[in-house]
């Protein structure tokens, strides 16, 4: 399955639109860097309602995207973590005394209890390490599912995307969550970190979140996952949960084991025995990953799968009230 999410992949960063084309700095960084987060809106945000939402033929995200509030009950988390849904999720407070939400606007700071709790306990060992606190970018929608932009997984509530940028010493203004920008810690040529903006307590940040026993898996850039292998000396153990992905330069993408009290979660498979550096990280750094040569034809647009794609309890969550 793999094979097909890596081809999306490098068409997302081929042909990502308009957010990349008007930024001018991705002209010259190497595609598998580029990892643009795009600002938010002060206006309330309402979507139109849908003609026929019972048509077989309309997309997840249109449904789910529509669903402003959780679906109540206990917590469950249904499917995939990239083809999925959630019941009983809790919202992260946007303010926390180690966190803050940024683009609140999206109305993506929901999740399972476990990965609420996580961030909570997160936010504290971040303090340990020499981190002011957490910046916490997407986690789910109230219902989870498909997103109408920026995301295939991030659909079970047991993800979360929390910024290379540590949290002011005051409370963000709305204004100021939608609008400021997260920071590229990658070095345009895609090959290193930029030495300039990376720090060892970035490291360490990635550890203490790598050490928590409920993390399946941490996605980062690949140069950042080389930068840490270097970095690491002989405490290596916590390295083979570190998983380099396109992007992911801005931010890093934490993911939650499957919580016992949902048996419809699906795991993934575990990962590599090994730390996942050296040659591990050579394909990375191939020509075709850092400056792949634009498709023949323009992808054209991806409508998402519909709600028959999707585990069957997920009609039931998303068309409940």
């Amino acid at each position: 399955m793999l094979a097909p999410v890596r081809a999306l992949a490098v068409l997302f960063v081929l042909g990502a639109g308009s957010v990349l084309a008007q930024d001018a700095g991705t002209q010259n960084r190497a595609a598998s860097t580029v990892d643009t987060t795009p600002p938010g809106t002060l206006e309330k945000v309402t979507l139109p309602p849908l003609a026929n939402p019972d048509a077989p033929n309309i997309p997840a995200k249109e449904l789910f995207a529509r669903k402003l509030t959780p679906l109540a009950g206990p917590p469950r988390a249904i499917g995939g973590y990239a083809k999925g849904c959630m019941a009983g999720a809790e919202e992260l407070p946007i303010t926390g005394p180690t966190w803050q939400v940024m683009r609140l606007s999206r109305n993506r700071n929901w999740g399972n209890p476990e990965l609420i709790d996580f961030i909570k306990r997160f936010g504290e060992n971040a303090k340990k390490v020499g981190w002011n606190g957490l910046l916490i970018g997407d986690m789910a929608q109230p219902r989870g599912g498909p997103m109408l932009s920026g995301h295939a997984s991030h659909q079970i509530g047991l993800d979360a995307d929390i910024w290379f940028s540590p949290m002011p010493d005051h409370v963000l203004s709305r204004e100021e969550r939608e609008m400021n920008g997260a920071v590229n810690m990658v070095a345009p040529s895609g090959r290193d970190v930029d030495h300039s903006l990376w720090t060892p307590t970035h490291t360490a940040l990635v550890k203490a979140a790598a050490e928590d026993p409920e993390i399946a898996r941490i996605f980062v850039n690949a140069a950042i996952k080389k930068e840490m292998c270097s970095e690491a000396g002989s405490d290596r153990a916590w390295l083979a949960k570190v998983r380099p992905w396109w992007g992911h330069a801005e931010h890093f993408h934490v993911r939650l084991n499957c919580p016992p009290d949902s048996p419809q979660c699906e795991s993934q498979q575990p990962v590599p025995p090994g730390d996942g550096c050296g040659h591990a990280l050579d394909y990375w750094f191939t020509a075709g990953v850092l400056h792949p040569k634009p498709p023949e034809k323009p992808p054209g647009p991806r409508t998402g799968p519909t709600l028959a794609a999707l585990p069957a309890a997920c009609k039931q969550v998303v068309k409940a009230p």
